[in-house]
């Protein structure tokens, strides 16, 4: 039987599915499969991205799931994100014409700018010199915000949004926008729980998604001595006391946190697993217990834009 997943409201009045699986770095080859698994086991938020380079693989798990009459569109819940190449206010529209042709939709429920850093446009999505420095654009994402707000006058997008973007970042785009700033999509996880920037989200009426909620083992540049979340002591005694996997505990964290959160897999048993999450609760105290191994420990740092004048992460939050 299908989980039911409870929704969050957005302040433009909309609402979101509180669980949906993430696809970063789901494979073309796995994430049809994938998107149809969890579509099937009741997960209604599917969160894409251009970056990702899999969108029309994504596109026709979907278009797979309406046409068996599993889902109707207005029933499915659909994030993807504004490149970095793509900053220039005149460039944003024509980007999510292009997401919506691979994804095969007439609109997205949520859009969001991916990063607040700019990058080169007109070429390769991680463009670089002749030394492998990548190549910035001028563009500034207030400016970008202006071209997201044309996406939604246009219909193209119900929601937008933005991600990795720290409070003094969120507040220039808050002084300037005219359409609300819906949710902030950052990387949470007991390493990082990002409790400052999250308390200041949700004073602003501004959503957070968590991203890598798992501490995103499967990243490419993680190495062996890296600690590993789901074996963290602490965690595994929290799994065993309600019952749970390790997993489950990660994304009830952020459940009862009052976030958005967007596990990925490409494994039908996990995705199933992950989405079974609606019969327990944590304690407050164990959610402090979660907190306290907080360490600075990102995963997802883009050190090699650390010298970007937008970069997010030099700011405390």
């Amino acid at each position: 039987m299908a989980a039911l997943v409870r929704s969050i409201n957005f302040a433009n009045g909309k609402s979101i599915p509180a669980l949906g699986l993430g696809t970063w770095k789901s494979k073309p080859g796995e994430v049809t499969a994938a998107v149809k698994a969890a579509i099937t086991a009741g997960y209604r938020h599917i969160d894409c991205a251009h970056l990702y380079d899999n969108e029309p693989e994504v596109g026709a798990a979907i278009t797979a799931k309406i046409q068996d009459g599993t889902v109707t569109r207005d029933q499915l819940f659909i994030t993807s994100k504004l490149w970095n190449t793509a900053h220039q206010r005149q460039s944003v529209v024509p980007a999510l014409r292009t997401t919506l042709a691979h994804l095969g939709l007439s609109y997205l429920d949520l859009y969001l700018i991916h990063w607040p850093t700019g990058f080169k446009e007109g070429g390769e999505m991680l463009p670089q010199d002749a030394t492998g420095k990548m190549l910035y654009s001028d563009a500034d994402y207030v400016d970008t915000w202006a071209g997201m707000e044309e996406c939604v006058s246009l219909g193209l997008t119900t929601s937008i949004g933005v991600s990795n973007f720290n409070k003094r970042q969120l507040e220039r785009v808050l002084e300037v926008a005219k359409v609300p700033v819906v949710n902030n999509q950052i990387e949470s996880h007991p390493y990082l729980n990002q409790k400052k920037l999250i308390e200041f989200c949700q004073l602003k009426g501004i959503t957070v998604t968590a991203y890598s909620p798992l501490g995103s083992p499967d990243r490419p540049w993680a190495t062996r001595s890296d600690p590993v979340l789901t074996e963290e002591p602490k965690v595994r005694a929290l799994a065993e006391k309600y019952k749970k996997s390790p997993a489950q505990i990660l994304i009830r964290f952020q459940l009862d946190r009052g976030l958005i959160v967007i596990p990925k897999s490409v494994t039908k048993s996990r995705i199933e697993a992950n989405i079974q999450v609606w019969d327990f609760q944590l304690s407050a105290e164990d959610i402090e217990l979660l907190e306290s191994l907080e360490c600075n420990g990102r995963v997802c740092h883009s050190n090699e834009i650390s010298d970007h004048p937008y970069y997010p992460f030099h700011d405390e939050y």
